[in-house]
């Protein structure tokens, strides 16, 4: 007669796959970053009123104040992609569409700072946006494996 244990589910390690496993590295290197620079962007909402200055920047959009318009705009971004990263490091369902979200999001807010914003605004010039060379790439990568990151 056969035991069944509790913990057997544990003990079989031939199909086991961690959905971590699908992610690239530069996609791990960028998630760490993230979910720093979205610890800091919360810190900053609040210790803000604090401080006389605080240097803001991403896709374009600077700021030298966490409570003005671009600054709270960076800092929900900058928060935004700090979930997405949580999402994917702790492996969520959710987060490949979330990081499909927050591709297609970046790679609008670039297009936007690129083309839109350089011919309404005196004093900001037109600029190539890189950034979107590995948002490009992030999205793509999402979209692969967003539906065998699902069934895992």
């Amino acid at each position: 007669m056969e035991e069944s244990s509790a913990f057997q589910e544990f003990e079989t390690k031939g199909n086991f796959t961690r959905r971590r496993n699908l992610l690239p590295l530069w996609i791990k290197i960028s998630i760490w970053f993230f979910l720093i620079t979205a610890s800091f962007a919360a810190l900053f909402l609040i210790i803000g009123p604090f401080l006389q200055k605080i240097d803001l920047s991403l896709y374009g959009i600077t700021a030298t104040h966490s409570y003005t318009v671009p600054g709270m705009i960076t800092t929900v971004l900058l928060l935004f992609k700090g979930i997405v990263a949580y999402g994917l490091w702790f492996e969520q369902k959710w987060a490949p569409q979330a990081a499909i979200i927050d591709a297609i999001t970046g790679i609008a807010v670039c297009i936007i700072m690129m083309v839109v914003v350089p011919f309404t605004a005196p004093n900001i010039n037109f600029t190539v946006r890189l950034e979107l060379i590995p948002l490009y790439f992030y999205l793509v990568k999402m979209q692969k494996i967003r539906k065998l990151w699902e069934n895992l």
